[in-house]
């Protein structure tokens, strides 16, 4: 069966990359939401927490649960509890939002600063404070999201001093309010790497951590280290000769004799069917045709393959990003922790 590796040294080179940025590795909140982006969320969690982790991001109260013995702080970004649940912080996405918490809740204020996906707008900041007090909401702290930190020009810049902004009269509406002392965060992946600035009390790091995270020429280039890996099990091979074709709609012939072999990997586990005839593994294994729901075909005779070693070389094949590689893995492949 295929399967994964997660390499735990890797990982660790990555957490210690991102600790020696920001200079301590208590600011480190990691990002496992969506299966700890394709990784294993139990898996990652496990090491991470191991390692020194004590802040974790997820996206629904489902992922809390599966990892709340591992971390001290669990933000969750993207869910509502129908009953009161203080073990987890909570994301308030949008005004309207406010009175689905139940009162005692521990929340935390999204403000859009520009990415205009979600949040409340600078300018209803003392609204949303009003009304999260007048619904007994815990209120601990404000948080927002770049939209062009991994991209060169100047909108990473405003949208961080309009978070300074906001940070400065949310302060003063805390006091206010009664709120206690409030926890700011803004930087994802690229802007803890972006600057030395604007990590406030923490950041919330996804894709730097995995050790795919691509900047533009022109922007910092952190030496981190890809931690996933995916590999293909044999399932049969076969000699091909000159002319004849692989796969559906026989989309690759063969221009002289050639070994090749077909692996039980395939669309329905993640490997994006767009990257088909378009792609060479890690080893220099050329894919031949269409990837199919559970097969895929390559040049060679090896018992295994590694598919790949890094999303992105995969991602670049398939006109997409690694994020949208990882995630699409089929959480029920095999991943296994590696040294």
């Amino acid at each position: 069966m295929a399967f994964i590796t997660l390499d735990r040294k890797a990982f660790h080179h990555n957490l210690n990359m991102i600790s020696k940025q920001l200079q301590s590795r208590d600011k480190i909140a990691l990002v496992l939401k969506d299966n700890a982006y394709g990784h294993g969320l139990k898996q990652i969690a496990q090491v991470a927490s191991k390692y020194g982790v004590t802040r974790a991001v997820v996206r629904t109260i489902d992922e809390a649960e599966q990892v709340r013995d591992k971390f001290h702080y669990i933000l969750v970004l993207a869910d509502t509890p129908a009953v009161l649940m203080p073990a987890y912080c909570f994301t308030i996405n949008a005004m309207e939002q406010i009175k689905s918490f139940p009162p005692g809740s521990r929340v935390e204020l999204k403000v859009d600063t520009g990415m205009h996906r979600n949040g409340v707008p600078p300018h209803l900041l003392h609204h949303a404070f009003e009304k999260i007090s007048k619904n007994g909401l815990k209120l601990e702290g404000v948080m927002t999201h770049h939209r062009s930190a991994d991209e060169m020009g100047s909108e990473y810049f405003w949208q961080r001093h309009t978070f300074e902004s906001v940070k400065r009269e949310a302060l003063m509406l805390a006091k206010r309010y009664g709120f206690s002392k409030l926890r700011f965060h803004s930087a994802n992946s690229a802007a803890t790497f972006r600057s030395h600035e604007g990590h406030d009390d923490m950041v919330r790091v996804g894709i730097a951590a995995y050790g795919c995270l691509e900047m533009p020429e022109g922007l910092p280039q952190p030496d981190l280290l890809p931690i996933l890996s995916l590999w293909g099990e044999k399932i049969s091979q076969r000699r091909l000769n000159q002319g004849e074709r692989v796969g559906y709609g026989g989309c690759f012939s063969a221009d002289r004799q050639l070994q090749v072999s077909n692996y039980d990997v395939g669309y329905a586990d993640g490997l994006l069917r767009t990257a088909s005839n378009r792609y060479s593994a890690p080893g220099g294994e050329k894919m031949l045709g269409r990837v199919s729901m559970d097969n895929c075909s390559f040049v060679g005779e090896a018992d295994q393959l590694l598919i790949f070693n890094d999303a992105r070389s995969y991602a670049h094949a398939a006109g997409t990003i690694s994020y949208e590689v990882l995630v699409g893995l089929d959480p029920r492949l095999p991943r296994k922790i590696i040294e």
